[in-house]
């Protein structure tokens, strides 16, 4: 039985009304299953409806993504096994981001990395399970620092303040998820946007502008999640990235249309060049993705 917070993503996305550049990446999706093949971790903190590859790869056919980063989620636990099949026959336009622990090996790591993983996520949201100590946090960066990978962090709330010194003391890339989820309705001016504004100034840490459905006050309307996004791109435009969040698990409800986030960017970066930084100069930096030239042979 699937879990009522997750009913799956939104019917008949639409293109974005303004076309996105050619190799535009989707820098957070998701694959889930199919079960048949990839079953879902027994103990996962939640169950969502199949989504895999074929439709992931039909909604960008739709939105003119060619690229993405695929990140592990929770229900497939330390099995990446949906992750890593997507990744081999995504001909080098997908990258993937692991769920890596104390149990990893450094033979594991090289094994995700020859499969074209590029970064290990922390979560430090309840839903998904208790946060990690410190001493993992340690073990994870000395397994990934030699591959040049990233951490990316999953927080939520007051979550990128509680966490903004860990952050700093990390001497790795940090990738922040989905605007850090912030309370937009504490508007603009609150302890954890300012956090986050601190942290992407030390010029080590990323921002993924995705979940802007998760951060609104007033779904359907996106506007407030907008505006901080536009923010964290005017204050560090080459250390932003963009993503639908696609099928869009734990939503508690509202759901989006993909076609509606996608026409966000165009807000987001309003010229053909901050589109182009957006969605191809960064994430082919922050993702390690292959050269035009080289990926077309």
């Amino acid at each position: 039985m699937t879990d009522p917070r997750n009913p799956g993503p939104a019917p008949c996305p639409h293109p974005p009304a303004v076309p996105l550049p050619a190799d535009s990446c989707d820098a957070h999706c998701h694959v889930f299953g199919p079960t048949a093949r990839f079953p879902y971790a027994e103990g996962r903190p939640y169950t969502p409806p199949e989504s895999p590859k074929e439709d992931l790869r039909a909604l960008h056919r739709v939105l003119g993504f060619e690229r993405a980063v695929l990140v592990q989620p929770a229900c497939h636990g330390a099995d990446h096994s949906a992750l890593l099949d997507a990744l081999e026959t995504s001909s080098g336009r997908y990258r993937g981001v692991a769920l890596v622990g104390l149990d990893t090996s450094a033979a594991e790591v090289q094994r995700l990395h020859d499969a074209g993983v590029r970064g290990a996520r922390l979560n430090f949201t309840p839903h998904l399970g208790p946060a990690p100590a410190r001493e993992e946090i340690d073990r994870i960066v000395a397994l990934i620092r030699p591959h040049g990978w990233h951490l990316a962090l999953h927080v939520a709330g007051e979550g990128i303040a509680e966490h903004a010194d860990l952050v700093r003391s990390l001497k790795i890339r940090v990738v922040i998820d989905h605007l850090a989820r912030v309370d937009l309705h504490q508007g603009l001016d609150s302890a954890a946007v300012r956090a986050l504004l601190e942290l992407l100034a030390t010029g080590s840490v990323w921002v993924k502008l995705s979940g802007a459905d998760r951060l609104a006050t007033r779904p359907p309307s996106l506007a407030d999640a907008l505006e901080l996004a536009r923010l964290l791109a005017a204050r560090a435009p080459e250390r932003v990235v963009w993503g639908t969040d696609f099928p869009h698990p734990n939503t508690n409800g509202f759901v989006p249309n993909d076609g509606d986030l996608a026409d966000l960017i165009a807000e987001i970066a309003p010229d053909e060049a901050a589109r182009e930084r957006l969605l191809v100069t960064n994430p082919a930096a922050c993702f390690d993705f292959p050269d035009r030239a080289l990926q077309d042979r």
